[in-house]
């Protein structure tokens, strides 16, 4: 796979050492099977488009703005000039003011990964000073930083040749758990989980990304491969005449054979 695009450029600062970075998404999902939505009485397809709420006009890329409503129909118009004069001096630069012991992040509040590289030469070395004194202390480091124009908590933690940079869920974001298990029974019997300990040790696995395939995804590229196969959609006439019959659309709603599709998967998943 290709190398992407840096999502992000800018600087990775420790008190005085400091060297140029780049970001890109850990994650991707642009191998997940997408649908547009279509007309299905011509097979073409379908467009979104701005509408002007009063006038009913369309509007122009040019003439989209950012607002914020201070009122009934009363708003506050922002220009890209405008956004760009509040940045932050996150917006360029991660600067790791502290740092916290690597398994004391609980998980629930990490929220998306990205992959951070020294961005050019000159800062290589400069990077590994910092990624291997965290590995040294066995620690994270605890920084913010601009992205999508909203500034993100975020951690860092040293893997292998780089850093992974998790954005963290903000506080009010993650609901306390002890308005959930309250109430929960605490006790346990002392030979039933000795008999699950057993049936967990024989299950042990080492990971591997193959545990978190997706079914589904495979039965829907096959489905996608066999209609692929057979003849191509015609589109249908434009017009029928008054008092023809109308004839049967040839396009293939997709969303139907995958309700079948997976109706037979898990069909077949019980009667095994």
């Amino acid at each position: 796979m290709a190398p992407r695009r840096p999502y992000w450029r800018g600087y990775l600062k420790l008190s005085l050492v400091t060297c140029p970075v780049a970001m890109v998404p850990a994650t991707s999902e642009s191998e997940k099977v997408r649908f547009h939505t279509l007309n299905k009485e011509t097979g073409n397809r379908v467009v979104s488009q701005y509408i002007d709420s009063v006038t009913g006009k369309l509007v122009k890329d040019e003439d989209e703005a950012k607002g914020y409503e201070r009122g009934e129909d009363d708003y506050v118009i922002l220009t890209d000039d405008d956004l760009e004069s509040v940045e932050l001096e996150t917006v360029r630069t991660i600067d790791i003011e502290k740092f916290v012991a690597r398994n004391k992040i609980a998980w629930i509040y990490l929220d998306t990964p990205y992959y951070l590289t020294a961005n050019e030469k000159i800062g290589d070395e400069a990077f590994a000073v910092i990624r291997e004194a965290m590995k040294a202390q066995n620690v994270v480091g605890v920084s913010r930083v601009v992205l999508g124009r909203r500034e993100r908590a975020v951690v860092l933690e040293p893997r292998g040749d780089g850093i992974v940079v998790w954005t963290l869920r903000f506080g009010d974001e993650v609901r306390p758990e002890n308005e959930y298990f309250t109430g929960v029974d605490k006790q346990s019997d002392a030979k039933g989980v000795a008999a699950l300990e057993k049936v967990i040790k024989k299950r042990m696995k080492d990971w591997s990304p193959e545990m978190v395939s997706d079914p589904i995804q495979e039965s829907l590229l096959k489905l996608i491969a066999d209609k692929k196969k057979a003849k191509p959609a015609k589109k249908a006439a434009a017009k029928s005449k008054k008092g023809e019959d109308k004839k049967p659309s040839n396009v293939v709603n997709i969303m139907d054979a995958l309700k079948k599709s997976v109706a037979q998967e898990l069909k077949s998943r019980k009667a095994g």
